[in-house]
């Protein structure tokens, strides 16, 4: 089984980089896009990091547009939106893809391991929600509907 910490990543800035940093958090991975209706979940997915980050969870945002064209901007617009509109401050990756043979290893790793409504793996929509354990083991997908401060009780489980 892969290790969802080796896996490489890339940061808005254009660097390389893993999810190592983040081992023995709680992670909550999502894939965003600025330009989508549930775009005002950052809020939410904002207020779940600020108020438990000091007990061990980290929100991670994987922008993508693969879905109606809904994240066009570039990894510094991408970054410039986040937070003017929403104040975040969790960090917000380079831009990628979710599904189909582009899909990147994160994503492919997450989807294997929480498929979806029965059992399938492709994400239907932008910000589909993957809770991590301290471990490393995905434990709880959620769908984009799901609104983050509907899963702050399975968060406070992990923490």
């Amino acid at each position: 089984m892969t290790d969802l910490y080796s896996i490489p990543v890339q940061a808005s800035d254009g660097k390389q980089t893993t999810l190592e940093d983040y081992k023995g958090k709680v992670l909550l991975i999502v894939n965003t896009a600025s330009k989508c209706g549930f775009t005002p979940q950052y809020k939410g997915l904002e207020e779940l990091h600020r108020n438990y980050k000091d007990r061990g969870l980290v929100v991670l945002g994987f922008p993508c547009n693969q879905f109606g064209q809904q994240e066009p901007g570039n990894d510094s617009e991408i970054q410039e939106f986040c937070t003017l509109n929403y104040g975040v401050s969790f960090p917000v990756y380079a831009k990628l893809d979710v599904n189909g043979s582009s899909a990147h290893p994160l994503f492919s790793h997450l989807k294997q391991a929480a498929p979806g409504i029965l059992g399938t793996e492709g994400i239907k929509w932008n910000f589909t929600k993957f809770l991590v354990n301290r471990d490393g083991e995905v434990v709880n997908r959620y769908a984009p509907k799901d609104k983050p401060q509907d899963l702050a009780a399975d968060i406070e489980k992990l923490l």
